[in-house]
């Protein structure tokens, strides 16, 4: 599987134009700080994954009863 597979459709999707973003530029501190800021966004995607799949699985319980 190509890398290329997971990236959004849309030009104008915000993961599209990260992936799409020069890196050369950046000094190894701003590479540690782009870093920092995604694992950040990881960690919120994660837990909102948790969240969901939490709410789902007590919905599913309260009409089990």
């Amino acid at each position: 599987m190509d890398m290329d597979d997971n990236v959004p459709k849309s030009a104008n999707d915000p993961l599209a134009l990260l992936l799409k973003q020069d890196l050369d530029p950046l000094s190894v501190a701003e590479l540690h700080e782009r870093i920092a800021l995604l694992e950040g966004e990881i960690n919120r995607t994660r837990a909102k994954i948790d969240l969901s799949v939490n709410h789902k699985a007590s919905a599913e319980a309260l009409f089990r009863k």
